[in-house]
């Protein structure tokens, strides 16, 4: 009996690593794009002033069509240091009350209509997809014919969305080389971004501009965890303090017992 509860926990235990391995992977497949080399983001959501910046971004250039339908302005307001004056004119174009959530007057049914699809509210998409997805898919933007919006993305393909920020990075062509396998078969892989025109901003500009937007839309999704952070350090302290006087308390109760 015994040994047929242990085959079954190793069975068990077995199935539940099995499992952990595949959703870690999948995960992973997805973030990355399967074979997309993703850029580092290097951002700090602890930047107050790149949250303005990315706030300011995102208002001007995404809220057109994508909601955050889960935060308040004053949420907002809050996390980035702002007064509600200051909320109000420049952030509120959509809104009539700081309380209000910060949601798009797009229709969901024209949206599909225009677009082939709804665009996704983007609340959460720092936490499902990463910054430095965010970061690698604003900067891979290129020129493709035959497509309606006429760019494509190296990281999501075929996608709906036009390159909204093309102004300001200007537009650049994909190079794809066809590279031998050793199976036989060959592989359309891609080489580099070659620039076609210029943009408003330099490349070191454009950088810095989607760094502050997607710094945004990490802190988006989780506008508490600066001070969860700053909460568990506090509680790793107070449980080392807290073993340190244990120990010696055990000690002092144990010494004259052999």
């Amino acid at each position: 009996m015994n040994n047929r509860i242990k085959r079954l926990f190793s069975v068990a235990t077995l199935r539940a690593f099995m499992a952990a391995v595949f959703v870690t992977w999948t995960m992973g497949a997805m973030a990355a794009g399967d074979t997309t080399q993703l850029l580092s983001a290097n951002n700090d959501i602890g930047n107050q002033a790149s949250l303005q910046r990315g706030a300011r971004n995102y208002v001007n250039y995404c809220m057109g069509c994508h909601s955050l339908q889960y935060m308040r302005y004053n949420q907002l307001a809050k996390g980035l240091g702002i007064s509600e004056d200051q909320l109000i004119d420049n952030l509120m174009f959509t809104a009539d009350r700081p309380t209000d959530m910060m949601t798009i007057a797009m229709p969901p049914a024209d949206a599909a209509t225009w677009f082939g699809r709804t665009p996704p509210d983007l609340t959460l998409i720092g936490r499902s997809r990463g910054s430095d997805y965010l970061y690698t898919f604003l900067k891979s933007f290129y020129v493709e014919e035959g497509v309606p919006t006429g760019v494509n993305n190296l990281v999501l393909a075929n996608l709906s969305m036009p390159h909204v920020l093309w102004e300001l990075q200007g537009l650049q062509k994909a190079v794809f080389e066809d590279v031998a396998n050793e199976d036989g078969t060959t592989t359309h892989a891609f080489r580099r971004f070659e620039q076609i025109t210029g943009g408003i901003l330099t490349e070191d500009e454009y950088n810095q501009f989607v760094r502050d937007t997607v710094n945004f839309l990490e802190y988006a999704g989780e506008p508490s965890q600066l001070e969860r952070r700053r909460l568990g350090v506090l509680v790793i302290a107070f449980l080392l303090v807290f073993g340190l006087f244990s120990y010696y308390l055990k000690k002092e109760f144990w010494k004259d017992i052999k």
